[in-house]
């Protein structure tokens, strides 16, 4: 049953799951285990570590976006005060050449090899020329006093002037095809009573995360450890010793805190790479921290891509043909293709289909991972293409998709392992009042205010990374878990010492979990929406290992009070191990059979690996709503309130679950309302590289926001039945504001985002 109950006390707007009836410690809203060490400063993030004898470097980027460095004059430089060290491509230590490489059990898009400051050309704008080593910061600033000559070339930097000279990759990020192709589409649509073919642009966009990228590197011997803001540890280590040509043991990362990433901290970048090579100069520490300019250039961002959608149906709205065409940038040097049409794989039922990515190789560095590949951009112009389909046929938009509704994954063939798409359309509609929105654009006023309702469909693939957990318990019954995993902010600390307290029937505050170091056992890291499950169900899997030798140990020792005990009998509930009638603390149990302790370890396959991905299509859905006021007089754009139902498996802690559904309808606001990164197409810079000028939602611009989840537990997930949803928020957010303006004032704007010089031209006018 999708029942949903009211939420948290003091919180209006919040709607939970209902406990299952088995509910312990899992599933609670509980707070954060770091928010207190957080807000009193105990918290130390990279740029914060401090090692006796650090040194601060500076980089200094190229000027042009392509060329090479003809002359380059370091000697003012070299004579600054407290300066320890120029490095250029004339005296930086040897790196391992750009290009792939192979680690066992890493990808080799995370192992290739990044070097900086290995050569004379320049391969994109504020690429790093060259970096100041100095006592101080302000010293290192003397990078300044550097001067560069190029013998500058021609560049391009213009996606949609460029789409002829689009080639097909081999295969699209996380491995998927490139195409796929399903019946006859082109005959279908031809042959389509209604139809729609809307072409979308959705710009360049940049994570930018609260904390920099930055870097603490010190060598002790032939050992390199780097304090760093990283998300995936076994990535930044595989790529740094690839690139120092150094042996993967000899790379420790730390990285216990991390001030957000969006994806943009899955590699190491130059601040990383710098700062290592010039530790292993100077024979000591150095800290290398990005500015915010250089993130926009050298942390990579979210493509510009042109989006065209077509849509074939019948007279009663069943679509009889779906096609998705993608054209997207990438970089010249390396290759990156955004999933952005797999989702509509399995989003609808439909006989004939068609997607298709292509990429345009332009003079600028990688795009990477940001926040939702795939479905944040792919949904922005698929759900908006729906709505348009919803009004050409005379349907409500929820209508439209509940008859397109599919039985089973419409490509795979493979049954869903849960799918309450439908339940999460009709529990908003019902939630969100939609049965009062006008249908018509434009017909609902609040004086010189438009007001219009939107919704969009939310798909996002469920993931399983490889992971491994330790779990010691010590004679106190005291229980520490050590993982490699980190926390980007998203509460991985807190849900994973939830499950180590509800597996082994203990307090919360018995269990300490230790996160962020690579000598800890590994796992997939964050990213992906798949951090919680992974690490988690490895977690849980080491508890059952550490419960199962506890009994064995209990069953066999002769001074045990459960010796002989039927261990298919037993339990583990509030600090006590119960078998029968007979019961002992479980401190007490551990002192008496191991004083030393006891420690086990389990792990969790790669999802892809496992056979209920095999034989199931596994996803997290969601339905989005918003409300909008267009104001008549000067087109601009007020978000009023937002909705998002969503089913995502079991939730393992419902605060830490609301807050990254909010955190990812905001980002749907700053898609569809304000996000864009501009290329200048002269001189293949980004214009607009601060947030000053780079607009992101802030308080003033994020409206009440109610968030429920729909009871659900996928047991063909993993050993939890949770599903991934930190990117789930984001998936079709931004579709729901678009349709929404849209309502509103009766404007449909393709060019992302929906900016007011784009709305009020296209306003009507409107008597007083």
């Amino acid at each position: 049953m999708n029942e949903t109950i009211p939420g948290l006390p003091g919180s209006a707007t919040h709607s939970r799951v209902k406990p299952r009836p088995d509910a312990g410690i899992i599933g609670r809203p509980i707070d954060r285990i770091d928010g207190p060490l957080k807000v009193t400063g105990g918290a130390t993030y990279a740029y914060e570590n401090e090692l006796d004898g650090t040194a601060y470097g500076y980089i200094l980027g190229a000027s042009v976006a392509k060329g090479r460095i003809a002359e380059i004059d370091t000697a003012d430089a070299e004579r600054a005060p407290a300066v320890l060290l120029v490095m250029t491509h004339r005296n930086a230590p040897a790196q391992l050449d750009f290009g792939p490489t192979v680690t066992p059990t890493v990808p080799e898009v995370f192992t290739r090899p990044r070097p900086a400051l290995n050569s004379d050309r320049v391969r994109y704008y504020d690429e790093p020329v060259a970096l100041v080593v100095a006592e101080t910061f302000e010293a290192a600033r003397a990078a300044g006093l550097i001067r560069v000559r190029y013998d500058e070339e021609p560049g391009l930097y213009d996606l949609p002037g460029h789409i002829a000279d689009a080639y097909a990759p081999k295969r699209t990020n996380a491995g998927f095809e490139t195409d796929s192709v399903v019946g006859d589409f082109e005959r279908a649509f031809a042959t389509a009573p209604i139809k729609i073919d809307s072409t979308y642009g959705t710009p360049f966009e940049h994570h930018n995360p609260m904390e920099p990228h930055a870097t603490l590197a010190a060598w002790s011997g032939n050992e390199l450890t780097i304090r760093t803001s990283a998300q995936t540890l076994a990535n930044f280590r595989a790529g740094v010793a690839s690139t120092l040509r150094i042996p993967l043991e000899r790379v420790r990362i730390v990285s216990p805190f991390i001030g957000g990433g969006f994806g943009s901290k899955l590699i190491a970048h130059a601040d990383t790479i710098l700062a290592a090579l010039a530790a292993q100069v100077l024979q000591r520490p150095v800290k290398i921290a990005l500015t915010r300019q250089q993130m926009f250039a050298n942390a990579g961002h979210r493509a510009e891509m042109v989006q065209q959608v077509r849509l074939g149906a019948d007279t009663d709205g069943r679509l009889t043909g779906i096609a998705h065409d993608v054209w997207s940038a990438t970089s010249s040097f390396e290759e990156y293709c955004e999933q952005t049409a797999v989702f509509a794989r399995s989003l609808y039922a439909a006989p004939n289909r068609l997607t298709r990515h292509r990429l345009v190789p332009l003079d600028i560095n990688r795009g990477e991972w940001m926040r939702s590949p795939g479905e944040a951009p792919g949904m922005l112009a698929f759900e908006c293409a729906m709505d348009e389909l919803a009004e050409r046929a005379g349907l409500d938009p929820i209508e439209l998709r509940i008859r397109n509704e599919p039985a089973q994954d419409p490509e795979r063939g493979v049954p869903f392992s849960t799918r309450n798409l439908v339940a999460c359309m009709e529990e908003g509609a019902r939630r969100f009042g939609w049965e009062r929105r006008n249908p018509t654009p434009g017909r609902t006023r609040e004086g010189r205010k438009l007001i219009g309702h939107g919704m969009a469909a939310a798909i996002r693939p469920n993931y399983i990374g490889a992971a491994t957990a330790r779990v010691a318990i010590d004679r106190d019954g005291r229980v520490t878990a050590r993982l490699d995993m980190t926390d980007i902010g998203t509460g991985t600390y807190t849900i994973l010492t939830q499950i180590a307290a509800e597996s082994l029937g203990l307090p919360i505050s018995s269990v300490k979990v230790e996160l962020g170091d690579s000598r800890f056992p590994r796992t997939a890291g964050s990213g992906g929406s798949w951090g919680a499950a992974s690490a988690g169900s490895a977690l849980y899997n080491a508890c059952n290992v550490l419960k199962k030798q506890i009994l064995e140990a209990a069953q066999s020792n002769e001074a045990s009070p459960l010796r002989g005990a039927n261990a298919t009998e037993a339990s583990f509930a509030d600090g006590e191990v119960r078998v029968g009638q007979r019961s002992a603390s479980l401190a007490d149990l551990i002192r008496g059979i191991s004083p030393d302790g006891l420690e086990a370890e389990g792990s969790v396959a790669a999802g892809a690996t496992t056979q209920s991905y095999k034989t199931h299509s596994q996803h997290s859905y969601g339905a989005h709503f918003a409300e909008v006021a267009v104001d008549c007089d000067t087109g601009e754009i007020r978000m009023r309130r937002m909705l998002a139902v969503i089913g995502a498996g079991r939730i393992l802690n419902a605060k830490t679950a609301r807050s990254q559904i909010i955190g990812g309808m905001t980002w749907g606001i700053g898609a569809a309302l304000m996000e864009q990164t501009v290329l200048d197409p002269r001189y293949g810079h980004f214009v607009n590289h601060d947030l000053a000028e780079y607009h992101v939602p802030v308080n003033g611009d994020v409206p009440d926001m109610e968030v429920a989840f729909l009871e659900e537990d996928d047991d063909k997930a993993n050993p939890l039945g949770a599903k991934g949803l930190g990117e789930l928020g984001v998936c079709g957010a931004g579709a729901a504001v678009a349709n929404a303006v849209y309502n509103a004032a009766g404007v449909r704007v393709r060019e992302f985002p929906i900016t007011l010089d784009k709305v009020l031209p296209a306003l009507p006018v409107i008597a007083i």
